[in-house]
């Protein structure tokens, strides 16, 4: 063959020509370039320091007699000899033909030699896989093989008789013995294949239950080969394919075989899904139970006590019964302090009586500061709070409203004071407020002080005061009593300095004392929203100290205390007992009379609000989902009923509470008031919004509608009416649902005329000629007929004449023509009366 250059070579042996040369030079053989040609025996030469320099022996090449060029590769295997030989490596050369630079399988495959080389290795690799695959399939055969042979064995053992029995027992003692003469060697040469049924030869064997020793495949001498050979592994039995086998499809988790039972906590309300969460089960369980039950429901839905545990019994758990004011109160335990050291303290004193009879001014005279008349109307409608000095000590006095609408107001300052003093004018005597402020004392077991006022006036008649508080139980004690009766006048201040000093002489016989140095506990005197400052409270401290930065919780609502501020609207760092202050910091405004509890910690304080929040939610659920009901069949019975949509803000949430009491009692069968939305604080644009959308009016109670609330109220023509008195509330709605009522019909009868006679006309039938007798007849009004005196029709005139002219009336003592429309049974001698309805404006 011919020679071939140092440039073809290298792209045969797929290196560069550079690097060819290098190797050539490095083996011995003489080239300049890769132009030059190469030999058959420089090619061997190269060949030779390539496999040396790889670590490989040194091998003598002979070249070829003739002259070819040929590609060597030289391949090395493990090769395994069999169980406990070792492993050999056999190294296996490849010669290839070269053919126009590349070799037949090369072109054939359109691969390079080593990626030739690298999928035989990947195909050896893969067929020894195959076959270690292929010798694990076949263990596992010849053991599922064995344990179906063993099942079926304990089947015919199960079904033997007892002779049969006995017969296997005598052939296995026989074969033991046989087995132990015979030398341990003989078996080993068995062949394979006996060796590996020896265990299907023992079961059968047993359950032919005897027969000849020969040596087949169920032969005795297998038994003895496989108990005698000791040195050989034994099988041990799988016992999880057994189980599998039994088990069949059946998964391997087990449910509890005994039902887990709960003691279920149970409130006065609880949700649907959180009573689910108790028990440990799906909302959607409970919902079929109360589907059962006749009851539809949704997973948000709240369910009362009762039902809570009907459904927790009859899903098999414990119903354990929880009032919510006992989780209360066992969360405010947790804040409240106790031991502390108890010191005396000012009384707290509050003044009631009826609307008008001097309250404000005595206390004003008191204070010596003109708090009436910063007062709407001359009527309290706030409850204040201020602290007075007598004596050695300072007294609080709390200002309540004696309108009818703050009774809510009036019985809340009866329960957090320690004394009262009712006051009763002494020219208008025993009013319904002053009844009712003696009934709040009594409720509270607070004791009372009668201050008879408006003692300047002349002719004023103080024993017929007292004679009416007699009535109810009220008795002076110059009558043999226990009460006290002071004669005073808010105007001159006469008899002012005998009240303080009575008030004086009642606390100390009380002896008051309090804790000081402990958590602050008081009440909810008043709570407004200011629009610079948020939610303001005013809080009488009855406990402990309130310090700025103290946690409070106060019904709903919780926060820190930022600032506090006394009755003149100074700053204070700190209130003890009985003072009142005016506190910055609660999330919103609360309820008035509700308690106010301090903690140093905010979590205990959060608790508690989100503990009540969710209490009046779950409540107000119930409420609502009873009342779709009961609204329904009250809406078919009732028929169409007026509504008028009211939105009330107000600027205390005292205020707000008496307007919506006030309010909701206007209603009747027929006109009812509804409260679409109310809050404390100013008009805003959402209140105007929401007004708009429900067809409602805004009334607002000593606040005004800011900026962007009167641009809305001007485009959408929403009323709004400011108000400061709450007379004026409650009358201008009363007059308003008046005009919403259905006016009374009234018939009034105008005239009667007698038939004299009656004609027959062609065209409009009977025509009755009558003397109008009394009143008048008007064409346009409505008849009725009577014959002897009963009515035996009503209707309509069709026509109305005199002579033969067509009128609109006929006055008493004329003749006249009178047609009934649709009637023409007239006779002589009986009467037409005319009458008229009248519509008559009602008012509540």
């Amino acid at each position: 063959m011919a020679d071939i250059t140092v440039k073809n070579l290298a792209k045969v042996v797929g290196t560069t020509a550079e690097k060819l040369v290098l190797q050539l030079k490095d083996a011995g053989v003489k080239v300049k370039d890769e132009s030059s040609s190469l030999s058959e025996a420089d090619k061997m030469k190269l060949l030779a320091h390539l496999r040396e320099s790889h670590g490989k022996a040194k091998v003598e090449i002979s070249g070829p007699k003739k002259v070819t060029l040929k590609r060597r590769s030289v391949t090395e295997l493990k090769q395994g000899r069999g169980r406990g030989k070792p492993t050999g490596t056999v190294s296996i050369e490849v010669r290839k033909k070269k053919t126009a630079g590349r070799s037949a399988e090369e072109i054939a495959t359109g691969l390079s030699a080593e990626e030739i080389e690298a999928a035989k290795k990947a195909a050896d690799e893969h067929e020894k896989l195959v076959a270690e695959k292929e010798q694990v399939r076949e263990k596992e055969q010849s053991r599922l093989q064995k344990n179906k042979q063993d099942e079926f064995d304990k089947k015919v053992q199960a079904v033997a008789d007892d002779d049969a029995k006995a017969q296997v027992k005598l052939e296995l003692e026989q074969a033991e013995k046989e087995a132990s003469t015979k030398p341990a060697e003989k078996p080993v040469a068995a062949a394979p294949s006996d060796a590996k049924s020896k265990d299907p030869a023992r079961k059968a064997d047993k359950k032919k239950g005897g027969g000849k020793s020969k040596p087949t495949f169920q032969g005795r001498e297998k038994l003895h080969v496989a108990s005698s050979r000791g040195g050989r592994r034994k099988k041990k039995p799988h016992r999880a394919s057994s189980v599998r086998i039994e088990a069949g499809d059946e998964h391997g988790f087990n449910a509890p075989t005994e039902k887990i039972t709960y003691e279920v906590e149970i409130a006065e309300t609880i949700m649907v899904s959180e009573l689910a969460q108790k028990m440990n089960i799906k909302a959607g369980e409970v919902i079929k139970v109360l589907m059962g039950l006749g009851t539809m429901a949704t997973i948000n839905q709240a369910l009362d006590q009762d039902t809570a545990v009907i459904i927790v019994e009859e899903m098999g758990h414990t119903p354990v019964l929880k009032s919510a004011d006992d989780i209360q109160e066992k969360m405010i335990s947790e804040v409240v302090e106790s031991g502390a050291e108890e010191m005396p303290r000012g009384p707290v004193v509050t003044i009631m009586g009826h609307v008008d009879h001097g309250k404000t001014s005595l206390l004003d005279y008191i204070r010596k500061s003109r708090v009436a008349a910063g007062e709407s109307g001359g009527i309290t409608q706030h409850i204040g709070a201020y602290r007075v000095k007598q004596g050695d000590s300072m007294v609080t006095f709390i200002d309540t409203p004696g309108h009818a609408a703050f009774t809510a107001m009036r019985a809340r300052g009866a329960q957090m004071t320690d004394l009262v003093i009712l006051v009763v004018a002494a020219d208008d005597g025993v009013m319904q407020q002053t009844k009712e402020a003696v009934e709040h004392s009594r409720a509270a077991g607070v004791p009372m002080i009668v201050a008879v006022n408006k003692m300047d006036k002349e002719g004023v008649q103080p024993d017929k005061v007292k004679n009416e508080l007699a009535a109810i139980e009220v008795t002076p004690e110059d009558w043999g009593g226990d009460t006290q009766f002071v004669h005073v006048s808010a105007l001159t201040g006469d008899g002012v300095n005998e009240l303080l000093e009575a008030i004086a002489l009642q606390a100390e016989l009380l002896e008051l004392k309090a804790p000081v140095d402990a958590a602050a506990v008081g009440a909810v005197v008043e709570s407004r929203l200011d629009k610079g400052r948020g939610a303001i409270a005013t809080i009488l401290v009855q406990k402990g100290t309130l310090r700025v930065g103290d946690y409070i919780v106060a019904g709903e609502s919780h926060g820190r205390i930022k600032a506090m501020f006394d009755e003149h609207g100074k700053t204070v760092k700190e209130a003890g007992p009985s003072v009142p202050v005016e506190v910055l910091g609660l999330s919103s405004t609360t309820e008035a009379g509700v308690e106010v509890y301090g903690a140093k910690s905010e979590r205990k304080v959060r608790e508690i609000a989100e503990f009540r929040q969710n209490k009046t939610k779950l409540a107000r659920q119930a409420k609502q989902q009873a009342a779709k009901l009961e609204q329904a069949f009250s809406q078919m019975e009732e028929g169409d009923v007026s509504v008028m949509n009211v939105v009330v803000k107000a600027d205390v949430h005292g205020s707000l509470e008496a307007l919506k009491d006030s309010l909701t009692q206007l209603s009747t069968d027929e006109v009812k008031v509804s409260i679409v939305a109310s809050g404390v604080g100013g008009i805003n644009e959402s209140d105007v919004n929401l007004a708009s959308a429900s067809d409602a009016i805004i009334i607002g109670f000593n606040v005004r509608a800011d900026a962007s609330a009167r641009r809305v109220i001007e485009n959408r023509g929403v009323s709004v009416r400011y108000y400061s008195i709450i007379y004026d509330v409650i009358d201008d709605v009363r007059d308003a649902l008046s005009g919403l009522l259905a006016p009374d019909i009234k018939e009034k009868i105008v005239g009667i005329a007698d038939v004299r006679d009656v004609f027959h006309s062609p065209k409009l039938g009977a025509i009755a000629g009558c003397m109008v007798t009394e009143g008048f007849v008007k064409r346009d009004l409505p008849i009725r007929v009577l014959r002897e005196s009963v009515v035996i029709f009503e209707g309509q005139l069709e026509s109305l004449r005199r002579f033969k002219d067509d009128v609109q009336d006929v006055k008493s003592g004329m003749e006249c023509g009178i047609g009934v429309k649709n009637y023409n049974d007239v006779k002589e001698g009986d009467q037409i009366e005319v009458f008229d309805r009248i519509e008559v404006k009602r008012k509540l």
